[in-house]
């Protein structure tokens, strides 16, 4: 594949500098011959506006929450549909699991909801946290990543509950913003964690075993195996018997884990010039991939698989499970298999997620073949509903798709093969895009589903618009196709297949606009015959406002950046709500007036703010006060100065509805009076499904009170969330 270098609106100085420091002398003559055609077509460089009405596509598809996504994220238009809408609904989704958590910044939830197994009070799950990672590098302001990196290694949130690549997502966020201090100040964090999996390394092999469940990948086929229930006609309901709790086994996915976790440390390290380390743990990962390479690829099966780290009465130590799983495509998420002429062998896996009887359902990646003995047998089902549970034994699962879909966005870009294509990559985007859909044009993303129906499987109440999976970097990074980097080059490869793939309808334009990228503006426009923008044929790359680079076809793109800008210690932090508890003892602390059926006044509190009407949360007064005047307080413990306070009502008509009014009190001694100078920033009247900011001369207060007047009966208001803070 071609590549088309431009260099961005720098100095003529700057670019010989950068040459010469950069690159041996017999290229650099070479590359300086090649540049002066484009020296000098660049030397007067056009200013470019092309953008997209962001305030329109915003209220489209955020309604009025739409100030939050102008701020925070890039917007897209592209000629698919369901892919654009599945992308804002991505971020809308991805906004909603931002949990505040006071002055340790934020955090993001897997589950909107509380789930027993969580980290409490936080509601932590490690497993789901690189996902987390992934997605929001792209956010404009890194401040949320920020903060959820503290959190991972300085708040407890990675506990090692359950196999992790944390340490490779948190690298990976430093190649989108530019910064790498916020991956360099836990380094020694990062290389605690890393040994303390020491307890599941076979030293002897060099890899590391998990058991299934502890890979958050429950009833795959090496714990049904192991425990013996592949082997029974009917299946038990006993988690001792069943296969819940057994199957330990050398896996594709932790060893790739451990494997970017060490390349992490080691570029981080690096970064920081800690070059001993860094040679250290990049020893460390070549050594895993080495016994990857060797002992889990399965040459019958030309796939990665689980080979059993312990013998049961039903399978023994070392030898490879019996089929094929999705999970073996992770060693590619990390490019963890040579790109040497051994590239082509291990190619070959990428077979069966093209072919449909083996792991590419009708509707969905399968986590394991139909061959399987036990492919989709149901063996665990929700106590209190009856409805299945989690299984990792043909369902397709977001979790896994999303894996597979960044690894074969990596072999495209960086691999030599000719067994799949670019086509096969936006087909297998499209029918997982498709996925999210729980009922036409009705975006809820649910744990998993059934691969040759489409249902959803699980469908419990927790399952709604559920975040383990990635859908936005699978966009910008795979099909988009910016290839972050270290070093201040944007490199672009977008995977769009010309119109004889067989990938259906042609992409024939896409705008990406409100990106920023190392701390530069960029917007990249694909016009493939130049009518849809009334631009150039093809490819440009927009930066900071000026023309960066163009291509008349769809070839790979690299335009050399000036410094990194605004992005070491530059970048604002989020305000801190000083009214946020997010499930601890201690103040703050709300009460209410009164209270319904569902919800409480500790839920408008505590730092979650979705408005998904399929989960209930936040604080409703009782149902005989409809109409009526309700009130909400927050005791802060103790005195604190406040001048602003927003608060987000749910609408979900015809139950819920914005209140009539909303109006402010502070504590004075044991007297409530109201605050002077209430300034309504957007009127009196209240919205829902958005923010209600109200802004005062600063006072200090040790409590507020939210006076809140209800919409007409029978509807009432339910108070989502309510923050303050002290904006200076």
């Amino acid at each position: 594949m071609g590549i088309e270098i431009r260099l961005h609106m720098i100095s003529t100085a700057s670019i010989r500098k950068a040459l010469f420091h950069s690159m041996p002398q017999h290229i650099l003559l070479f590359c300086l011959l090649a540049c002066i055609p484009l020296l000098h077509t660049q030397a007067q460089p056009k200013s470019a506006n092309y953008s997209l009405p962001k305030q329109q596509l915003a209220a489209k598809y955020f309604g009025a929450d739409a100030p939050w996504f102008l701020d925070n994220i890039p917007f897209l238009e592209i000629d698919d549909p369901e892919i654009q809408q599945i992308y804002y609904y991505r971020w809308k989704l991805y906004r909603s699991h931002i949990r505040e958590i006071g002055p340790q910044g934020a955090m993001v939830t897997e589950f909107l909801d509380n789930v027993p197994w969580g980290r409490q009070p936080y509601t932590d799950l490690n497993d789901s946290s690189s996902f987390h990672l992934l997605e929001g590098r792209w956010m404009r302001n890194p401040a949320v990543i920020n903060s959820l990196i503290d959190h991972l290694y300085s708040g407890g949130g990675n506990d090692r509950h359950f196999s992790e690549s944390i340490a490779a997502a948190t690298w990976s966020t430093t190649l989108v913003t530019g910064d790498p201090q916020p991956a360099i100040r836990h380094l020694d964090t990062m290389q605690y964690i890393f040994n303390e999996w020491d307890d599941h390394l076979d030293s002897t092999r060099s890899l590391y075993w998990i058991d299934p469940i502890s890979d958050a990948t429950e009833y795959s086929i090496a714990s049904i195996d192991a425990s013996g229930a592949g082997f029974t006609d009917h299946p038990s309901t006993d988690e001792r018997q069943n296969g819940f709790l057994f199957g330990s086994a050398f896996r594709p996915s932790i060893n790739s884990y451990q494997f970017a976790n060490a390349n992490a440390i080691a570029e981080i390290a690096s970064a920081a010039g800690r070059h001993d380390i860094a040679d250290e743990y990049q020893q460390r990962a070549e050594k895993i991939r080495s016994a990857m390479l060797s002992q889990l690829w399965n040459p019958d099966l030309e796939h990665f698989t689980d080979r059993y780290q312990r013998s049961t009465s039903s399978v023994k130590a070392g030898e490879f499970i019996r089929g094929r799983e999705l999970v073996g495509y992770v060693p590619w998420l990390y490019e963890l298999p040579l790109k040497d002429a051994s590239a082509t062998e291990t190619a070959k896996a990428w077979r069966h997620i093209l072919s449909p009887s083996e792991l590419a359902g009708p509707y969905g990646l399968r986590t394991a073949e139909p061959s399987y003995a036990k492919y989709m047998v149901q063996y665990r089902y929700d106590r209190p509903t009856g409805n299945p549970e989690c299984q990792w034994n043909g369902p397709s699962w977001p979790f896994q798709t999303s894996q597979a879909l960044g690894g074969l966005a990596n072999l495209l870009n960086d691999y030599h093969q000719n067994i799949i294509t670019s086509g096969d990559y936006l087909r297998l985007l499209r029918q997982y895009t498709h996925q999210h859909f729980l009922s036409p044009d009705h975006p809820d993303l649910q744990e998993d589903y059934n691969p040759d129906t489409g249902r959803p499987i699980v469908g419990l109440p927790r399952s709604h618009h559920y975040n383990h999976s990635t859908y936005i970097d699978l966009i910008l990074s795979g099909l988009v196709g910016i290839r972050p980097r270290v070093d201040n080059v944007l490199e672009l490869n977008p995977l769009i297949p010309s119109d004889e793939d067989s990938a259906g309808r042609p992409i024939r334009y896409f705008l990406l606009d409100n990106l920023i990228y190392h701390g530069h503006a960029v917007t990249i426009i694909y016009d493939q015959t130049g009518a849809h923008y009334h631009a150039t044929r093809g490819l440009s790359v927009i930066v900071d406002g000026k023309l960066a680079a163009r291509s008349s076809s769809l070839k790979r793109i690299q335009v050399l950046l000036s410094s990194p800008r605004n992005v070491i210690s530059h970048q604002p932090r989020n305000p801190i709500d000083l009214a946020v508890n997010p499930g601890i003892s201690e103040p703050p602390s709300a009460t209410a007036s009164s209270s319904g059926t569902t919800g409480s006044p500790s839920q408008a509190i505590d730092g979650r703010l979705w408005f998904f009407p399929e989960i209930a949360k936040g604080w409703s007064p009782a149902s005989d006060t409809a109409g009526k005047q309700s009130w909400l307080s927050i005791d802060f413990g103790h005195v604190h100065e406040v001048n602003t306070v927003d608060l987000y009502f749910l609408g979900d008509a015809p139950d819920y509805q914005a209140p009539a009014g909303a109006a402010l009190e502070y504590q004075v001694g044991q007297e409530w009076r109201p605050i002077p100078g209430q300034l309504h920033e957007l009127g009196k009247h209240p919205i829902s499904n958005g923010r209600n900011r109200i802004t005062f001369s600063a006072v200090q207060t040790q409590a507020i009170r939210v006076i809140v007047d209800g919409p007409p009966a029978p509807a009432t208001f339910r108070l989502i969330e309510a923050e303050v803070f002290d904006l200076k």
